[in-house]
């Protein structure tokens, strides 16, 4: 089979790109994008969002950031005889817009999940839960300069999910018939609060790392002075002002798709320790 992979050169589909036997189109801006030891092979061809790419793909995945019009591409995969069309969306995908914090970051979560579901193909839609990646992304310049890591929310918790798992789900979904028709929701396997996140990476990195809760308004302020826009950063204090104190929800369907168990937080942290460091040799 040959599947189209939009977002291809994103932190999923650079995974989800080498994950998939068959020959594999993947859509990127930059026409000389590097994607791995697979270009060599000439399995993989990197393509631009021209509808005429679909004829012959057997399978599209469609990522809600990288594809701005999720409606119109699979009308057109369709169209041009694509057998199944699999969506990455959110867990929080029926909440109202104005209170998910990807969305005001570009995601179009609802759009690429109504588009699938309603496209008369074969389909899935594979609803993530936090990205691990997201600490790194909060964290690891205030972790490169000291051991106190300062945030809102210190008993928040989340069920941290490793790309790699993620993509994997996403594969079985492209690749086989088991998960047609259904919005999974998929995590990681442990709940941690924002406190024990910060305590597994100085574990790993062999330092006294600690959390200090700082006032949401203080951390907002943050987060728009570091370039981030201001209803995402009150979209996400709003998230955790609604999640205090509690559990995050872990499904296990990790554990069941892949039939192994997920890969842990610390796992992810073993995986990404240079971003941590700002090591990258």
């Amino acid at each position: 089979m040959t599947v189209l992979v939009t977002g291809a050169t994103g932190t999923v589909g650079r995974h989800l790109v080498r994950l998939l036997d068959g020959p594999v189109r993947a859509v990127s801006r930059d026409p000389h994008a590097d994607l791995g030891p697979h270009d060599a092979e000439h399995r993989v061809s990197v393509v631009d969002n021209d509808p005429m790419h679909l004829v012959g793909v057997t399978a599209l995945f469609v990522h809600p950031r990288a594809v701005a019009d999720p409606a119109t591409l699979v009308a057109r995969a369709r169209a041009a005889g694509v057998g199944k069309v699999v969506a990455l969306s959110a867990s929080n995908v029926d909440d109202d817009p104005a209170d998910q914090p990807s969305r005001h970051r570009g995601d179009r979560n609802k759009e690429a999940e109504d588009a699938v579901a309603g496209s008369g193909l074969p389909w899935v839609s594979v609803r993530a839960g936090s990205f691990a990646g997201n600490t790194a992304t909060a964290w690891a310049h205030q972790i490169r300069a000291g051991d106190v890591v300062h945030g809102p929310y210190a008993d928040f918790s989340e069920a941290p999910l490793h790309e790699r798992d993620l993509a994997e789900v996403i594969a079985h979904a492209l690749t086989t018939d088991t998960l047609d028709g259904r919005r999974v929701e998929v995590t990681g396997p442990r709940s941690h609060t924002h406190d024990e996140l910060v305590a597994i990476i100085g574990g790993a990195l062999g330092r006294p790392l600690r959390y200090q809760e700082i006032p949401p308004e203080q951390a907002i302020a943050n987060f728009v002075r570091a370039g981030l826009p201001e209803p995402f950063a009150h979209a996400l204090m709003a998230r955790y002002a609604r999640g205090a104190g509690l559990p995050a929800t872990v499904t296990g369907e990790v554990d069941k798709i892949l039939r192994r168990p997920a890969r842990t937080y610390p796992d992810w942290v073993a995986d990404h320790l240079d971003m941590f460091t700002g090591d990258h040799s």
